[in-house]
């Protein structure tokens, strides 16, 4: 409701019109009023922002269709965003639609990295990908563990930690169906095994779901692409004994992802270059000895990725270049100063900072 989406288009003059997501109406209209608010406070015209409520997706296909929508943002499954960008693609006047959809965010622990720092590298992953019920789109869904170094403590300091944790409450009963069908699925996996679950109470009322580590080896990950699909919940897949020949073809053959995160020495870092290389092509952000379950609204956040991970790379949706997405640029060539807007007339006097030959400057020009 007022995530990023809406943020950065209201922020580049545009008016909005939400589609409520209909597992929670009433949260989102409590959130659509104070934005309702907000707009009549700060003395803007009311239809700068609306809200639409149904109970599918009716409403949101008329809205891409409409004549007036002229850019989309979206946040859901890849089926959902797929659909989006079809119909904006099949419209008289195709129009930009900036979907995140999927992402299972690899994360590579390299030799170094397991020898120096298991302990710390797999709390740090349990919570990462159990923050939220492991509802982020960045949570860490596979990892890949290094051949010639013994990943036992490092298996057993995440066992422990997935065995003690308390339940998780996911946001539906459609996710956490979804969930629930996901992990049964991967149990009847015969080259995956489960590694560690947290005990269920036997509690026939129990609503909340456990999370699960799961595990498997390199060439059965290889021959199994279905493996590296996401799971959206509390559970993560591990991958062991990987060479570095095995995990550069294995990140040549990853989708599109949000992030790729690397764990690793300095020395590492020196022999991985290549595989450093494919993962700028298959990731919008780089982690580095952390967890990419942290976005910071910032400068630098890249909160995107290629195909599937959202419909077009080349956007964030989080940060301050996530304005671009829902600009257009205009270029007035010859005009006088009388007919020009505000912000481009010679005196500025809104006083904005504006780049002049290629410098950033608030300065009157003469």
């Amino acid at each position: 409701m007022a995530g990023g989406d809406t943020a950065s288009a209201l922020a580049a003059g545009n008016p909005v019109i939400v589609k409520a997501h209909p597992a929670h109406p009433g949260t989102s209209e409590l959130v659509g009023r104070l934005i309702q608010e907000s707009v009549r406070e700060c003395g803007l015209p009311e239809g700068v922002f609306s809200l639409l409520l149904d109970s599918g997706n009716r409403i949101g296909i008329a809205l891409v269709k409409h004549p007036l929508v002229k850019a989309v943002g979206f946040t859901g499954s890849r089926n959902g965003g797929r659909a989006l960008m079809d119909v904006a693609a099949a419209r008289p006047d195709p129009i930009p639609v900036f979907a995140e959809m999927s992402s299972t965010n690899p994360v590579f622990i390299l030799p170094g990295a397991l020898r120096e720092n298991c302990d710390a590298i797999a709390s740090g992953l349990h919570a990462s990908f159990t923050i939220g019920a492991g509802q982020f789109c960045t949570k860490p869904g596979m990892v890949f563990l290094p051949e010639g170094v013994s990943d036992g403590p490092f298996i057993t300091s995440l066992q422990k930690s997935v065995q003690e944790s308390k339940p998780f409450n996911l946001l539906t009963a459609g996710i956490r169906s979804s969930y629930q069908s996901s992990i049964a699925r991967r149990k009847t996996e015969k080259t995956v095994r489960l590694a560690a679950e947290r005990p269920s109470s036997g509690d026939r009322e129990e609503i909340g779901v456990n999370p699960a580590l799961f595990e498997t080896d390199v060439q059965s990950f290889l021959q199994n692409p279905a493996l590296a699909a996401e799971v959206f919940g509390p559970a993560t897949l591990l991958i062991r004994n990987a060479s570095p020949a095995e995990l550069l073809k294995i990140a040549s053959n990853l989708e599109g992802h949000l992030t790729a995160t690397i764990h690793g020495t300095e020395d590492d870092l020196r022999n991985s270059t290549e595989l450093l290389a494919i993962l700028k092509a298959k990731a919008g952000r780089i982690v580095f000895n952390s967890f990419p379950t942290g976005v910071e609204v910032s400068h630098a956040m890249v909160h995107g990725g290629p195909y599937p991970a959202t419909s077009d790379g080349r956007s964030t949706s989080v940060g301050s270049q996530a304005i671009f997405r829902f600009c257009r640029p205009i270029c007035y060539q010859g005009f006088p100063q009388s007919a020009l807007p505000q912000e481009l007339k010679d005196e500025n006097l809104l006083r904005i900072w504006r780049m002049v030959e290629g410098k950033m400057t608030k300065e009157q020009l003469s």
